[in-house]
């Protein structure tokens, strides 16, 4: 009597007994939290890369050197005039105000805060962001308003035969 109630009622096939008792803990919690641990520090070690190529543009270590751009013809511009124009690339919108009869000042024109474009305001003198009512100082590119914190990447330009060029962006740490 005994015999029967120890007795596999099933062949092995049956569901309770079809696990492999040798095999079946391959992946337990401490297993799992080690590949886990293991797959956090690749992908940390897989963007050590891209860490350095920004401290490299932050640092300042890889000044970059762009081409010379014909912006506007020196007639062609009145005192108090701006142009809009694309520097370094064809997709960086700047903008170049006259402001004397051989000063001109020259910024990318995208306010440092949401980067909405920044418009010359004559009658006030100042560079104008219409989104959140950001104004920068055109002399320098220092906001003096609004909620922009930083100033404007300034162009430098120069004025050769009767062309103004800008010749490179200045970064924001630069005294010229």
């Amino acid at each position: 009597m005994g015999d029967k109630n120890n007795r596999i009622p099933f062949g092995e096939d049956n569901y309770t007994h079809n696990i492999d008792r040798n095999n079946e803990r391959s992946l337990d919690r401490r297993g799992f939290m080690k590949t886990m641990v293991g797959a956090a520090g690749l992908f940390a070690l897989s963007t050590v890369p891209w860490g350095a190529v920004a401290a490299k543009e932050l640092l300042g270590l890889g000044n970059k050197e762009y081409p010379e751009k014909a912006i506007a013809k020196v007639s062609e511009m009145k005192v108090g005039d701006a142009v809009n124009f694309t520097y370094p690339g064809d997709h960086d919108k700047a903008l170049l105000v006259r402001l004397g009869e051989n000063e001109y000042k020259a910024y990318q024109n995208a306010c440092t805060h949401l980067l909405c474009p920044v418009f010359w305001d004559q009658g006030e003198g100042d560079l104008i962001c219409p989104c959140h009512k950001g104004k920068f100082d055109v002399q320098t590119g220092a906001p003096t308003a609004g909620p922009p914190t930083r100033p404007l990447p300034e162009i430098v330009v120069k004025v050769e035969a009767g062309t103004i060029y800008a010749t490179r962006v200045k970064r924001y740490e630069e005294k010229l």
